[in-house]
């Protein structure tokens, strides 16, 4: 059991929250109130960011002390959004979401993960047709390891998980984002995860 804080309450946030509460770890949901986030990141091991990305940095820089030493896990992306609400382009081309939250918060270990699907796959993932795949990016290896064993407890078999290596990875995940309106377009809101075929 583990101390979770789920930043942002959503359909990302509030999906992720009831699906680890289900597996046994004890977790807190904040909106974007400054000092709910605050609370609830101070007292949680691990803290999920699932927050709109566009201001994602401002409020998690926000929380630097109450973040140090946790586990940050990134799942948002941070895009322009076109005239119909769908990501249209990158808030940090050349660079990533995750890698500004690392460079931010030095003493926080960010894990970047569960950003290439819609979100009902993050916590259904077997409900796909086919096997979808999980990325992690990240400079902290146990970091890493402790998210591995949080997606497996999410339905995730450690087969479809892929570390990708450093937190500069995570760019390529944020960028299929770009695939995103273009599938929604031609398929409806189906829920579909990028996937690795070998």
């Amino acid at each position: 059991m583990t101390t979770i804080a789920v930043l942002g309450n959503g359909r990302v946030g509030g999906n992720l929250a009831a699906a680890l509460a289900r597996a046994g770890h004890e977790v807190s949901v904040a909106d974007r109130t400054p000092g709910v986030a605050a609370d609830a990141a101070q007292t949680a091991r691990i803290v999920i960011n699932a927050t709109p990305g566009a201001g994602s940095l401002d409020r998690l820089a926000a929380l630097r002390e109450e973040l140090r030493n946790k586990i940050l896990v990134d799942v948002s992306n941070a895009t322009t959004d076109g005239p119909d609400g769908l990501p249209a382009g990158l808030i940090y081309p050349g660079s990533s979401l995750a890698e500004q939250l690392q460079d931010a918060l030095p003493d926080t270990r960010v894990v970047k993960t569960l950003n290439t699907m819609l979100f009902p796959v993050m916590t259904s993932p077997a409900a796909l047709s086919q096997t979808p795949t999980a990325f992690l990016s990240g400079e902290d290896p146990q970091a890493k390891r402790t998210v591995r064993e949080l997606l497996t407890d999410l339905g995730w078999h450690k087969e479809w998980i892929t570390d990708l290596g450093g937190i500069g990875t995570a760019r390529a995940t944020e960028a299929a984002i770009l695939f995103v309106p273009h599938v929604i377009r031609s398929a409806g809101f189906t829920p579909f995860a990028i996937s690795i075929a070998r």
